[in-house]
């Protein structure tokens, strides 16, 4: 990619964190002092769009199918669950400080800027020896002067009690995976379950990253939203590939574009220590691919730790045939950050006008748009009447109600939030009982009767 291009998509990604700002999606994390490096809140618009993406995901894996159950596990658990999932031993960076100026990097992370492509599976000494082999200095001072990574865990620790010298020291979850298998038992005790069936839940996961950054993408507190599929081995492959599509449907369901993203495979080198096979959906962002989703086919991996270590058995007994065997796990994991994310850089537009004008517009989806109808009178002798049609509209769709300023500014702030509709009363509303509908994409006008006006907009949304 050419000096040029990297400018140009570095544009687009300033363009969307400034609208943004701007326009009530995501803020600064206690802005007024100062920030908190890498800390983001979602104002209103964030908040919803984050809650209708979340929606539809509930309901697409979790409502409508027979074969799924919901969960919502507690984000502190004991510690023993992370000394058995392998997070405690496995979950750490290779950190690495130059001698020169104290910067503090990913060994590995260096590694994959210089050399263009992920890493894996490689131990701290060869992460250093490889370093200094390609002679990759420091970002910040240009020297080479490194010491050897020192393994740093990514979880949060806290600690519960009364006072911090005899309270135990716990974790905050690094992912909502582990929830669902220390509750397997439960769920089978509980529900009329049988195989396959998954379970699903969503939830603030905490990863304690040395290099957070591109906005949104990597952050130490993020949401999540995980299954664990369990089935016999014997159907794995088969419900592994399956899921690979289901989540490709969502995500252009959701109306990201097809063509920006990608299935890729990963490497044996780049498999977690419970995975045997891992694909990443990713999505050709400003500042390049990136992972949108991880699908792993863990086996039995989870349940068999929990076992050794609880000493209680985590297995599944067949109803018809009474075999009990551990049942292996497909884990498709989204993060809902990331999707947030995705959708806002997948939906922006900065459009040239045919009056030589530009305007900045959001191309959401209908389903998952913030504000799906904006209703406006063209100025403030419709207000009652205009305001008395919103209070209608609003039952059935997510409405705005606007009166501030220019019809013109109005409309530019609506295709900024990705408003499918607006609906403007006017003079001649009182006469022939219609109103203007305007489309957000085509910019095209209509009128619409107002006694047809629910249904009309149900027909498009």
């Amino acid at each position: 990619m050419s000096k040029e291009e990297q400018t140009e998509l570095r544009s687009v990604m300033d363009s969307v964190m400034s609208l943004c700002k701007r326009r009530g999606f995501v803020y600064a994390g206690s802005e007024i002092y100062g920030g908190l490096a890498n800390t983001w809140d979602y104002g209103p618009y964030g908040a919803q769009l984050k809650r209708n993406i979340l929606n539809l995901w509930w309901k697409t894996f979790i409502e409508d199918r027979d074969d799924m159950l919901g969960l919502d596990s507690a984000i502190l658990m004991n510690p023993r669950v992370w000394e058995a999932s392998g997070h405690v031993a496995n979950f750490a960076d290779p950190l690495m400080d130059c001698k020169s100026c104290n910067e503090r990097v990913r060994g590995d992370k260096l590694l994959e800027e210089h050399l263009k492509t992920t890493i894996a599976g490689l131990s701290n000494d060869e992460i250093y020896n490889k370093v200094m082999d390609e002679k990759i200095p420091c970002p910040k001072c240009k020297k080479l002067n490194w010491t050897q990574p020192r393994a740093f865990n990514l979880m949060f620790k806290t600690y519960q009690g009364v006072l911090e010298d005899t309270a135990a020291q716990i974790y905050l979850r690094p992912e909502t995976a582990q929830g669902i298998f220390v509750n397997f038992k439960n769920i089978l005790d509980s529900m009329r379950v049988r195989l396959p069936f998954g379970v699903g839940q969503y939830g603030k996961s905490f990863r304690n990253e040395i290099t957070p950054g591109n906005f949104i993408f990597r952050t130490r507190e993020f949401e999540q939203m995980e299954i664990e599929y369990f089935v016999r081995p014997e159907q794995a492959e088969s419900v592994f590939k399956q899921w690979v599509e289901d989540s490709m449907n969502f995500f252009t369901a959701l109306g990201i574009k097809k063509d920006k993203m990608r299935v890729r495979n990963h490497g044996k080198e780049e498999l977690s220590h419970y995975s045997t096979m891992t694909v990443d959906i990713e999505y050709e962002f400003p500042f390049g691919w990136g992972e949108l989703q991880g699908i792993a086919y863990r086996g039995s991996f989870d349940l068999d730790q929990h076992t050794k270590f609880s000493g209680e058995k985590l297995q599944y007994r067949d109803p018809e045939t009474n075999e009990v065997f551990v049942p292996h796990t497909v884990e498709p994991a989204w993060g809902l950050t990331r999707t947030v994310l995705t959708v806002l850089v997948d939906a922006f537009e900065e459009e040239a006008l045919e009056d030589g004008e530009t305007r900045n517009v959001m191309h959401f989806d209908p389903k998952i748009a913030p504000v799906q109808v904006a209703v406006f009178p063209l100025q403030k002798q419709q207000s009652e009447k205009a305001e008395a049609l919103y209070k209608t509209l609003k039952p059935h769709f997510r409405c705005e109600y606007d009166e501030s300023g220019a019809i013109g500014k109005r409309y530019r702030r609506q295709d900024e939030i990705g408003t499918p509709f607006c609906v403007t009363y006017d003079f001649q509303s009182d006469e022939d009982g219609a109103v203007t509908v305007r489309e957000r994409d085509s910019m095209k006008q209509e009128r619409v009767k107002i006694e047809v006006l629910a249904e009309f907009l149900k027909a498009k949304l």
